[in-house]
Order: C-alpha cells, then structure tokens, then sequence
C-alpha cells in the first residue's frame, strides 16, 4: 500500500491516512489537549517557532502543531484524496 504525504508546511509532512482530525487551536479543550500530549511526550511542534495554527491527531496519539491554517491543510488533505 502506497502512502501519501501531506504537506504541513515549512518542510514537515504527515502521513495522510494516519491523520484522525485537523482542528483549530483556538478553544480551551484543545489547549488541553495539547498540554497534555506535551506532558506525554506525544507532541511534535512542526511551527518552527510561528504562531500555532493548526492541530493535527494522528492516530498513533500523536498531536502535530502546524503554522499552516487548518483550512489549508484541510484543503491540501481533500485535494490529496481526491487525487488518489
């Protein structure tokens, strides 16, 4: 089985189909969430130091910080699918 990478920005890229939601960072559940997965060593910071704008759960439990809108990896996921 072939896997797609999707593009996260700045040089990072994700596995696509292991992608569960990509969320906005925004509320006070996800800023838990994201505290949380920090804590257990299940985060992975692919901003390079930018603004935190997008929240990516893989299914490993993993959580990936983006500095791409969610839309737009949103947008890059439908058209990666789309094109398989």
């Amino acid at each position: 089985m072939e896997q797609s990478l999707l593009n996260i920005g700045f040089g990072g890229s994700v596995v696509a189909e292991r992608i569960v939601a990509i969320i906005s960072p925004n509320s006070a559940p996800m800023k838990r969430l994201k505290d949380e997965a920090k804590e257990e060593n299940r985060l992975v910071d692919a901003t390079h130091g930018r603004r935190t704008r997008s929240i990516i759960i893989m299914d490993s439990n993993h959580i990936i910080l983006s500095a791409i809108q969610s839309e737009t990896i949103s947008q890059r996921y439908t058209t990666l699918k789309e094109s398989q």
